[in-house]
């Protein structure tokens, strides 16, 4: 069949040949003319090749023997025909489409243009291409209107525009495509109004996606319930408004049904899987769905995906999920779920991930949940969960995460010896009593611990030195003894405040104090008349050095909050120009470098309030006491009548405005998504996790400082609390470099508040999406902030707003942040998202793929 395949159009070549020898000069040159090869030939010469991937396209050479042709030949009874394939996918063409030579070449069935770059609208020559039966335009930067014309295409089986920028209505004609049964315009700027008639006649659809669009004007047209053979169906974040059409019941053949991330409201139909005995996966989160969730979903013996976090469903969850073969995900958080949990049916069951917090769960935690050897996630915190927990609780050798904080467990924490792969581990505001086990130490990938606000005695246990923790939480205990030195020195967060008994370096509690006292009263005696000789010595010649050099003593006051080795003339005399690398409305950074090579950053605050030593100290504690991996460490600070030294960690890749700002900025989406995460991780921490609440008001690019892999740690937060309000708004008001950052309400707003703070974070979020730095250069004709300069482009195209450097494949990444900046830097408080929730936005972002497939140490990510 192979050869026949090649040698067919040799010989259909060698038959045209004979005919057109009878032929006059000028039909043979019309026949010439309408050879595929000549066809062909004239579409490459319409397309830009920058790897020239299409460059041995040539006529001494069969076109069925090119690169990304494929024919196959078909043989009826009376004649012998080609159906010509044609992929060109992934080659980076682009150019004006020569549709018109392309649609004539006879046997297009097939043809595949995807993720390419021809920014152009969807050519309407296309409708022309009769024979043609999959048409895949994904992902080639076409925008526009979608094309009724292509409603001619009556062989069209697949049509694929998913991943553009394709905009307006959905054009009803397209319901003539009677034999089409794969419809996806996923991830374009479609709006309007489903028309019902467009489903009346594509009856053979198994395969519908029209998620990430705009339909916000939308209900759920019922008329989808007709589409009887429909097998995956995605609506995902398109702004459908309305109930759950009760025609849905009837899609029997439903594999896949996401209609997650819309503005759909009331009960699920009742009876809701009653005939779904083919779904796999089920996912109605992020909606304000409400009402039992119909127990008829535990008899979908398929069903592997359960998502319906964050609407308000009320009653138990539906008793039959949990003894389903195949259930791998239950997502259930941020409900109003209610009643006891049920068993786990043990080593019959294949769950990976129970997620059931915030809800109003009551009972015990199960007693079977370590015989379930799948499960690598649970987390039921803000519930009502009471009694103590199950020793077995990790026996699952993949158990990486635990989370059932704030609930009102009680009795002691057991040993967690079998948690080789734990990762993280949440037991916050419960009532455990006890001490914390040493064997937490030996678990190898624990990163990870938040026991606070409980009820837990003795000492923090040394052996957790052996653990390389991010986040270490024992505040609000009564634990009692010398902290292990290493895990206040070394970790980026952690937290001991709330026990008095505890002591080491930092602490208010000095451990080695009582015996200094002890030593020093035991010598006082012996020594008291030597010292008053020295000091009265000591008095002489400071008066006779004063009298010969005029020298004044040092003004400053330096306090330190970790070990620094540094004194107050070292820090003093780095305080030069060339040391510089910032400034900013309150004075000017210095880089100095440490005997011991540690390098530090001082940034010099003029102390115009003229606050005292004793109010500095006060407020440059508890911002020091701020500790998460996000937060740059606040190391000390030095204090004279006029200013006040704030010393930092400094990080050698320096800051995110000196990155954006460089003359060629090339980082890739997943490297800013990253930072960004980091970014709105940290600032949620300030907001959400303090008491009282820290507000940055500061926030901007060059307060971002850069770690190893672009981990990010935010600086400058907290600079009002020590230079005293009106200081902190008549620097401000002259710093005109930054003004990009603030909030237009901030010059008449009475109070600061945290929504002034995430409009700062949304123009960070705009630089990292746009690659350009928030103040466009004076020299430039179009100079304007960069909130300023996204909005005046937002209804054009994304290439116009989207750094071009990146790659076409994270634009639709890409495209969902610049769509939460805008959020973030809405004109109105009251519209923009808190931190919380912004950092949920960002979680799926910062990966290829959906949060819910990721390993257990990336989950772990998420607190």
């Amino acid at each position: 069949m192979a050869s026949a395949t090649t040698c067919l159009p040799l010989v259909l070549l060698l038959v045209s040949t004979l005919i057109a020898a009878s032929t006059t000069p000028s039909s043979t040159a019309s026949a010439a003319a309408q050879a595929p090869q000549e066809l062909l030939l004239d579409f490459r010469a319409s397309l830009q090749d920058p790897t020239g991937a299409l460059s041995s396209w040539s006529r001494s050479t069969p076109y069925c023997n090119w690169p990304r042709v494929a024919c196959t030949a078909t043989t009826a009874a009376a004649n012998a025909t080609v159906s010509v394939s044609l992929s060109l996918q992934g080659l980076g063409l682009s150019g004006e489409l020569s549709a018109a030579s392309l649609c004539r070449v006879p046997g297009l069935v097939d043809l595949s243009l995807a993720s390419n770059a021809f920014n152009q609208t969807v050519p309407l020559e296309l409708s022309r291409c009769a024979s043609l039966v999959s048409l895949n335009l994904s992902a080639g930067a076409f925008w526009g209107p979608l094309p009724e014309q292509l409603a001619a295409l009556a062989s069209l089986v697949s049509l694929d525009l998913s991943g553009n920028s394709i905009e307006g209505q959905v054009p009803a004609g397209l319901a003539a495509l009677g034999r089409l049964e794969v419809l996806d315009l996923g991830g374009n700027r479609l709006s309007g109004v489903l028309h019902p008639a467009l489903f009346g006649n594509l009856t053979g659809l198994r395969l519908l996606d029209l998620s990430g669009n705009q339909f916000t004007e939308s209900e759920l047209p019922r008329e989808l319930g007709n589409l009887t053979g429909l097998s995956w169906l995605f609506l995902q974040g398109s702004g459908f408004t309305g109930a759950i059409p009760e025609s849905f019941l009837g899609l029997e053949q439903l594999q896949a049904l996401d209609l997650s991330m819309n503005s759909l409201a009331g009960p699920v139909p009742p009876g809701f899987g009653l005939r779904l005995q083919k779904l796999m996966a089920l996912d109605l989160s992020q909606n304000g769905l409400s009402g039992p969730f119909p127990e008829e979903i535990g008899k979908c013996s398929m069903l592997q995906r359960f998502e319906v976090h964050d609407n308000a469903f009320t009653g138990e969850l539906p008793g039959g999920l949990w003894s389903l073969p195949d259930l791998r995900v239950i997502r259930a958080q941020n409900n109003r779920f209610a009643g006891r949990l049920p068993e786990f049916p043990g080593g019959q069951s294949r769950l990976e991930q129970v997620q059931l917090d915030n809800n109003s769960f009551t009972g015990g935690v199960p007693q079977s949940i370590g015989l379930v050897r799948t499960l690598y996630r649970f987390s039921a915190s803000l519930n009502e969960l009471n009694g103590s927990l199950p020793d077995n609780i990790c026996d699952s050798p993949a158990m990486s995460i635990i989370n059932i904080s704030r609930n009102s467990l009680s009795g002691t924490i057991p040993e967690f010896k079998n948690c080789k792969r734990l990762v993280s581990l949440y037991l916050a505001g419960n009532g455990f009593t006890g001490s914390i086990s040493a064997s937490l130490g030996d678990l190898p990938v624990l990163t990870y611990i938040d026991l606070s606000s409980n009820g837990l005695t003795g000492g923090i246990p040394a052996e957790l030195q052996n653990l390389k923790l991010a986040l270490l939480n024992v505040s609000y205990n009564q634990l009692t003894g010398r902290v292990p030195p290493s895990l206040i020195s070394e970790l980026p967060a952690v937290f001991l405040q709330g026990n008095p008994g505890l002591c080491g370096p930092g602490l208010p509690n000095d451990c080695d104090a009582p015996m200094r006292k002890r030593q020093g009263l035991a010598i006082a005696a012996t020594v008291a008349s030597f010292l008053t000789g020295v000091v009265l010595l000591a008095v002489g010649a400071f008066a006779a050095c004063r009298r010969l050099h005029g020298s004044e003593p040092s003004p400053w006051k330096l306090v330190l909050f970790h070990p620094v080795k540094i004194t107050v003339e070292e820090l003093f005399a780095g305080f030069r120009d060339k040391n510089i690398i910032g400034r900013g409305a309150f004075g000017k950074v210095y880089l100095t470098e440490l005997q011991d090579g540690q390098n530090i950053a001082v940034k010099r605050l003029l102390n115009s309030g003229k606050l005292t030593f004793r109010a500095v100290k006060n407020e440059m504690k508890a911002l020091a006491k701020v500790r998460h991996k996000n937060i740059a460490k606040m190391l000390g600070f030095c204090y004279s009548d006029d200013e006040v030294g704030v010393i930092y960690d400094y990080l050698q890749m320096g800051s995110l405005q000196d990155l954006i700002c460089a003359p060629k900025f090339t980082m890739g989406w997943k490297d800013r998504a990253r930072i960004a995460m980091g970014v709105a991780q940290g600032l949620a921490h300030l907001h959400h996790d303090r008491t009282p609440q820290v507000l940055h008001r500061d926030l901007k690019a060059s307060n971002v400082l850069l770690g190893d892999e672009f981990e990010p740690r935010i600086t400058g937060f907290g600079i009002d609390r020590v230079v005293g309000e009106m200081a902190y708004q008549t620097s401000m008001a002259s710093d005109l470099n930054y003004k990009c950052y603030i909030a237009p309400e901030q010059s008449c707003a009475k109070n600061p508040t945290h929504l002034m703070d995430v409009y700062s974070f949304g123009v960070i979020l705009l630089e990292l999406v746009t690659g350009k730095p928030a103040e466009q250069p004076a020299s430039d004709d179009d100079s304007m902030d960069i909130v300023r300069w996204v909005r005046r482009r937002i209804n054009v195209t994304d290439s116009q707003i989207l750094d071009p450097s990146i790659s076409r494949t994270a634009h639709q990444g890409m495209q969902a942040a610049l769509e939460l900046a805008l959020r973030c830097t809405s004109v109105m408080p009251d519209q923009r998202p808190a931190m919380d929730e912004v950092v949920r936005s960002l979680y799926p972002l910062c990966f290829s793929v959906h949060p819910q497939t990721l390993l257990p140490t990336e989950i772990a990510l998420e607190p």
